[in-house]
């Protein structure tokens, strides 16, 4: 059975990942982290993708995104993975895929649940015990959201700019919300989000997502559906 197109509403944000086959790693060097991060960039840009916070790991990577134009994500990962597969290859010596089929992907409601989103990304390298402090982290976003470092690639997202009334305003806010941990059922949730390729977000922006595109976002019933319990009854009889 052929695939559903994915569900890219222009303006809605998507959290990303983009994983390595087998979860092998698809970095290898800095050269391969600056190769990547230069075509997440440039495709973005000819696209009309939003980029608000990113991470790359060894063996994955974490996007925080908000497409201006029809399948604008779709078409840049497309675009991303093809031409790093084939730079990674050359570069290498091998052949054969890199990633882990096609890339995993949720939407994301701003309000309440962006933010969250935004630290679940910047700190993966904490919770992976590589870093402490996700300032210590160079290759994620928080330099750029936390810290004020001027980005071609990272544009604010609209709940990020409402934190405060100037860049200094901004990242202090943005740093506070670091200084306490992820709800672990948050994490769960994030996560699960993303894997089976769900909405994150309220009862209703769920359901107002699958109201307008007749497209489930959120999981589906467990096991055989229940007997009402009049039917129950007349079984009995």
């Amino acid at each position: 059975m052929a695939r559903l197109p994915r569900l890219n509403p222009v303006g809605i944000p998507q959290h990303v990942i983009q994983r390595g086959n087998n979860r092998q790693a698809c970095f290898l060097s800095e050269q391969d982290l600056i190769a990547y991060a230069g075509w997440l960039k440039e495709y973005s840009k000819e696209f009309g993708v939003q980029v608000h916070a990113w991470v790359f790991m060894t063996n994955h990577v974490h996007l925080l995104v908000t497409p201006q134009r029809e399948n604008a994500v779709s078409r840049m990962m497309q675009a991303i993975g093809r031409i790093y597969v084939r730079y990674f290859n050359r570069e290498y010596r091998r052949s054969g895929t890199l990633w882990e089929g096609r890339y995993k992907s949720c939407l994301v409601q701003s309000k309440e649940y962006l933010l969250q989103c935004y630290r679940y990304i910047e700190l993966n390298p904490v919770r992976a015990n590589m870093v402490e402090d996700p300032a210590d982290y160079y290759w994620s976003s928080y330099s750029c959201n936390g810290l004020g470092k001027q980005s071609s690639v990272v544009t604010p997202h609209a709940e990020y700019l409402a934190l405060g009334r100037d860049t200094e305003q901004r990242c202090e806010r943005y740093r506070s919300l670091f200084r306490s941990q992820l709800d672990g059922e948050l994490i769960d949730e994030i996560r699960k989000s993303v894997n089976k390729g769900l909405a994150l977000g309220s009862k209703q922006f769920k359901q107002a997502l699958e109201d307008r595109w007749q497209r489930r976002v959120t999981e589906a019933p467990q096991g055989r559906p229940k007997l009402p319990v009049s039917t129950l009854l007349k079984v009995e009889e």
